[in-house]
């Protein structure tokens, strides 16, 4: 098994219960396809650098988990068509 960190950044204009609706989906998401959930930060909406999509913020939230190497593209193929994710971005950690 592998360490991955992913740093999704949802749209900021979901309510607090979708917010935890999603961070919740794609915890279940890793969990389901037998990876580990090891920490979820979440850094709350914060500025973004440069407008997306006409959107100024972002609700931020910080994945890092162990799983397999196929399960990063299973998040990320459901993170690219979910309209409620803004950027997501998952990188493998060194041991």
């Amino acid at each position: 098994m592998n360490r991955y960190e992913l740093l999704t950044i949802f749209s900021a204009s979901l309510t607090d219960e979708q917010k935890e609706s999603v961070t919740a989906k794609y915890i279940q998401l890793i969990e389901s396809n037998n990876g580990k959930m090891q920490v979820v930060n979440k850094w709350g909406v914060k500025k973004l650098a440069y407008p997306i999509n006409y959107k100024k913020d972002g609700y931020y939230v910080l994945f890092e988990f162990d799983s397999l190497p196929n399960v990063p593209k299973i998040v990320n193929d459901l993170m690219r068509i979910d309209e409620a994710v803004i950027r997501s971005f998952c990188l493998k950690k060194e041991a």
